[in-house]
């Protein structure tokens, strides 16, 4: 991701508490390719990006199955039954 791109993704983790520090790969080059990382110290940083889009996914799955269709009554159905049309009258 650009400077750009990884700001919108430091607002949004932020927003849904999930854990990480947005910065550039290489911290002499603003201009290169942004990751997620644990720390911000580049020394001792571990790259988190996988884990972080992975928790992102998480808040936004269905925490259940949709409701199945509900089941079919078997007694009598209120309705009206029309015979058929005959051609000859």
């Amino acid at each position: 991701m650009d400077a750009e791109q990884a700001q919108q993704v430091d607002h949004v983790l932020r927003q849904l508490g999930i854990p990480g520090v947005v910065a550039p790969e290489d911290p002499e080059n603003l201009t290169g390719p942004w990751r997620v990382f644990d720390k911000a110290d580049p020394a001792t940083r571990k790259d988190t990006t996988a884990d972080a889009l992975a928790a992102l996914a998480a808040k936004f799955r269905p925490s259940t199955t949709p409701d199945p269709a509900p089941p079919r009554q078997s007694g009598p159905t209120r309705g009206f039954v029309l015979p058929p049309k005959k051609d000859d009258e």
